[in-house]
């Protein structure tokens, strides 16, 4: 490998340790290239129709609210009434009533959008009881794009202005993940490939591509890929060995009740092993990155310092690291899961019963086997590294200082030269 990234934070690796490092990452890279080229979905996914078709665009141009009439009035049987009435005007931009006004009821509800003049809505075209002659418009959202155009260009502006060249990289990696998952994870499980073999081939060419663009091509980020790879691996061994020790199906909420229905081919047990793989591969580069760059700097810093030196003091920043990385993870799934807590606080079944549930149960899984793979990335990354950068060195045991000869007068050694500091020595 290069060693363009290496003399910046440590000394150059051996010829053979870069000749045994592209040993190991040219079949990787092949096999990555290879499984994705297998899995590859040959055959357009299944399409559910939904509502194409039906939904159409417009710019919200007049607001008219009225009170409620009492025939109007509706309540539910959680308390919800109906609260706001009237109309709203809407410029239609696109279908066969583009450029005309149109007239449609005022949203009311709990979940409705809130509307007002200029806002940029989504309609729905639906029927009426009079038949399909007489459809009319319903809002039903707001159009989000240009506002997270937007955002997204301002995160962008930060990352560069901070990062520099670094930050290019990584947006650049970030594309990349993106186009991954787009054109090869979710259509290669759609059309009925295996799902966690798409994840580990479509997670390892993430890897590859990231860390390179992010990293540079290195020895030091060679041993993150490594790393990452072998932790993904015991991960999905983790997460096959627990599903199926807890019995999950991964038919858990509504939105896997509804894959179900319309894409039988996927396999939602598989499903939920690969969320498992592809949601912790974020983490694990984090951490694979900063165990390789730890050992190198602690290296290169202190040349003196041994194989098993370097490896626990490296191993002590890791530990620091895990305990922060755990917290993250498992609040985000909690932040994820947050309305299903919500659901459950608000029940009256038992809390052994709720957490043993199979949508919490997942949860659950998906966190433990995530967790076990980071913690378990840090020692193995670690010791690639350690071998790695300390290859080179062939340390002697640190010289013990000669002991000084004691002044005649020192009143804390006998007629013999012994130490009495120990023994005779007032406290202070």
């Amino acid at each position: 490998m290069g060693t363009g990234h290496d003399h910046a934070t440590g000394p150059a690796a051996s010829r053979r340790i870069r000749v045994i490092i592209i040993a190991v990452m040219l079949p990787v890279i092949a096999a990555t290239l290879a499984a994705i080229a297998v899995l590859w979905p040959r055959a357009e996914p299944a399409r559910v129709d939904g509502d194409t078709g039906r939904r159409h665009l417009g710019t919200v141009t007049r607001v008219e609210q009225r009170a409620c009439t009492p025939d109007e009035i509706v309540q539910t049987p959680t308390g919800i009434v109906t609260s706001r009435c009237g109309t709203v005007e809407v410029r239609v931009e696109d279908g066969p009533d583009a450029r005309r006004t149109i007239r449609t009821p005022l949203p009311d509800g709990p979940q409705a959008p809130r509307v007002s003049v200029g806002d940029e809505v989504v309609m729905l075209l639906v029927d009426t009881p009079e038949g399909p002659e007489a459809q009319q418009y319903t809002i039903i959202d707001h159009q989000r794009g240009k506002p997270l155009i937007w955002l997204a260009l301002l995160g962008a502006l930060v990352i560069v202005v901070f990062g520099r060249w670094r930050g290019l990289a990584a947006l650049a990696g970030l594309g990349v993940s993106f186009a991954v998952l787009l054109l090869f994870v979710v259509p290669a499980i759609a059309a009925g490939q295996p799902p966690l073999a798409v994840a580990v081939a479509g997670s390892a060419a993430i890897m590859l591509a990231v860390l390179y663009l992010t990293h540079g091509i290195s020895v030091r980020t060679s041993v993150a890929v490594l790393g990452t790879l072998a932790s993904l691996v015991l991960t999905g061994v983790l997460g096959v060995w627990s599903v199926d020790l807890t019995h999950l199906t991964g038919n858990g909420g509504e939105n896997a009740t509804t894959l179900a229905m319309f894409f039988q081919a996927v396999d939602l047990h598989g499903l939920l092993l690969a969320g498992i793989v592809i949601g912790s591969l974020g983490v694990l580069d984090d951490v694979t990155v900063t165990q390789a760059a730890a050992v190198s700097e602690l290296a290169a810093a202190n040349p003196g310092m041994t194989r098993r030196q370097v490896y626990r003091a490296a191993t002590r920043v890791g530990r620091a690291h895990i305990a922060a990385v755990v917290n993250t993870l498992v609040l985000a799934y909690a932040g994820a899961s947050l309305p299903v807590l919500l659901l459950i606080a608000a029940g009256n079944q038992p809390f052994a019963e709720t957490i043993t549930s199979e949508f919490l149960a997942q949860e659950v899984v998906r966190s433990v086997v995530a967790t076990i793979g980071i913690v378990a990335a840090v020692p193995i990354t670690t010791a690639l590294a350690v071998l790695i950068s300390v290859e080179r060195q062939t340390v002697p045991e640190p010289e013990q200082p000669a002991a000084a000869t004691p002044p005649d007068d020192d009143p804390w050694r006998d007629d013999d030269g012994d130490d009495l500091w120990s023994s005779a020595r007032p406290a202070g």
